[in-house]
């Protein structure tokens, strides 16, 4: 039965790089054409595979269904909630996680700072999209088209003299953070407020969240607080890799 089971679930990778004939299936899997056409009846059966006019056979709409039903019940929240307390017990620093809800980002997780000095962001509250560094990495995934009609759309208030200004530098800033794979927030919406900021990616390699470390320049300077971006990006990529199916979950904290 597990052999079955083993060979049965062979095909679907096969099947995911294209349509394939009885013949190609069974050779992938080794048997014989009989075999693999037991195996594609049943999972034809269950809408897992489609079979063409051609007669070759595709993935069929209810494993695509199944898969959709299963990225909608991951919660990243959930996922990334014991990733941001370890990395808020190393750093001590106030950890945040957000996410993209059409023009607006989202901050839908934090963890306070253990310093004194605290930040007023809170969860559910929209970010500054033109300066926060979150909001640069789940915008920056956007494709160019996409990027360029939010850029001119948006207002670029002047929080300090190192926020964004308008729309080409906007662009040019979400180039660079495309191209780099992490972002900033040095300044840009409180002077005395530093942020670095890494992406979380789902298994299609697109971000689905970001999260980031801020702290106060009475606490660290943005020098020092740089110095913590491997850890930060080290801590998305963990997260990446546990919400996408790649990595086991660690144990709990």
């Amino acid at each position: 039965m597990s052999q079955t089971v083993d060979r049965a679930l062979s095909i679907l990778p096969l099947l995911a790089e294209g349509p394939a004939d009885l013949g190609k299936v069974a050779g992938r899997l080794g048997v014989h054409k009989s075999t693999a056409l037991r195996l594609l009846r049943t999972l034809h059966e269950h809408g897992m595979v489609y079979r063409q006019s051609d007669q070759r056979y595709r993935l069929g709409a209810r494993l695509i269904a199944l898969a959709q039903e299963a990225m909608e019940s991951l919660d990243i929240r959930e996922i990334a909630h014991p990733h941001l307390v370890r990395l808020n017990e190393t750093c001590g620093h106030t950890v945040h996680l957000a996410v993209r809800e059409e023009d607006e980002v989202l901050y839908i997780d934090k963890v306070e700072s253990r310093y004194p000095v605290r930040m007023y962001s809170r969860i559910g509250k929209p970010v500054a999209l033109t300066v926060a560094a979150v909001a640069k990495l789940l915008l920056a995934d956007l494709t160019e088209p996409e990027r360029r009609a939010l850029a001119e759309k948006l207002d670029y208030p002047l929080y300090t003299s190192r926020s964004t200004p308008n729309a080409p530098a906007f662009l040019r800033e979400l180039e660079t953070v495309r191209e780099q794979g992490w972002a900033t927030d040095l300044g840009g919406h409180e002077e005395s407020i530093n942020c670095v900021a890494a992406p979380i990616r789902g298994a299609d390699g697109r971000v689905v969240a970001a999260m980031s470390v801020s702290a106060p320049n009475v606490v660290v300077t943005a020098d020092e607080l740089l110095t913590l971006l491997p850890l930060v990006r080290r801590t998305a990529d963990e997260i990446s890799g546990e919400y996408s199916g790649k990595t086991p979950a660690k144990d709990p904290v």
